[in-house]
C-alpha cells in the first residue's frame, strides 16, 4: 500500500518537482496550494504525513497546523514545515504549534525523504511494513531481516546489516570511521580498519555487475550511501 502524502505548497514548480519525486518513491501524493483546501483535504484524505509550506495565501501554515491538530482524527498525523524562514525563533514557533519537524528551503529531497520515513516509523511502527528502501534498487525488511538488491536476496552478516540500515536511513550523509564505530560497534574496542573490512564486504555482497556502486568512499572523510539521480 502506498503512503499517502498531502503536500501543501503554493509554489507550482516546487510542488510539481516534489510530487514527481515522491511518486517515484512509492507515495500517493495530493497537492494543494491554499489553506482552506489544505484543511479540507487533510480531513477527507487522512494522509499518513503532511508537508506544509509556512507562507500560503489566505491562511498561514501556522494556522493550518493549529486547525489540523485540533481535528480528532489528525492529532497524531506527522507534519513537516517547509519554509524559507530559517531563524531559530521561527522553528520553535512551528514546533510549538504542533509540527513534528522543520525543513528550511532550499533542501535535499533525499534528506526530506529520510526525515519523512523516520517520522512514519516513529508515529506507526507498523508503517511501511518496517521496510527501508532506496530508489527501488535495494530494500531492507526490519522484521524478517531480509535484504534484496534488484529483487534478489542478499546475505549479510549482522554488522553489514546494521551498516546498510544506517546508510539507508541517511542517504547521502557521510559517516566517518569513528562515527560508524560508535554507532555500530558501540563501546566494543575495535580498530578503525574494522570498518573498512566490513564496508568492503558489504559492497561485495550488495553490488551487482554493471550496476552503480551504492556505497561511496569520501576521501579523508568516510563513507555514505551514494545519491542516485
Amino acid at each position: 500500500m502506498k503512503t499517502k502524502l498531502l503536500l501543501v505548497e503554493d509554489e507550482d514548480r516546487l510542488a510539481a518537482v516534489l510530487k514527481t519525486f515522491f511518486e517515484k518513491e512509492n507515495f500517493s501524493v495530493e497537492t494543494v496550494s491554499d489553506g482552506e483546501d489544505a484543511i479540507f483535504h487533510a480531513e477527507s484524505l487522512k494522509p499518513d504525513i503532511i508537508l506544509l509550506d509556512w507562507m500560503l495565501p489566505n491562511m498561514s501554515g501556522l494556522e493550518i497546523c493549529r486547525q489540523i491538530r485540533s481535528a480528532k482524527d489528525l492529532k497524531k498525523t506527522p507534519i513537516i514545515f517547509l519554509t524559507a524562514k530559517g531563524e531559530e525563533e521561527d522553528k520553535l514557533r512551528g514546533l510549538d504549534t504542533g509540527a513534528d519537524d522543520y525543513v528550511t528551503k532550499p533542501f535535499s529531497q533525499m534528506e526530506l525523504l529520510a526525515r519523512i520515513n523516520s517520522l512514519l516509523r516513529r508515529s506507526n511502527p507498523s508503517n511501511l511494513d518496517d521496510q527501508l528502501s532506496y530508489k527501488n534498487t535495494i530494500t531492507m525488511n526490519l522484521k524478517t531481516f531480509r535484504v534484496k538488491r534488484e529483487g534478489k536476496i542478499v546475505k549479510l552478516n549482522p554488522k553489514e546489516f546494521e551498516l546498510l540500515k544506517l546508510f539507508l536511513e541517511n542517504p547521502g550523509k557521510v559517516f566517518s570511521r569513528d562515527q560508524l564505530l560508535d554507532k555500530i560497534w558501540g563501546d566494543v574496542n575495535v580498530e578503525a580498519r574494522t570498518v573498512d573490512v566490513h564496508i568492503r564486504r558489504l559492497r561485495k555482497n550488495i553490488n551487482i555487475k554493471n550496476t552503480k556502486d551504492l556505497i561511496r568512499t569520501v576521501r579523508s572523510s568516510g563513507y555514505s550511501l551514494d545519491i542516485i539521480k
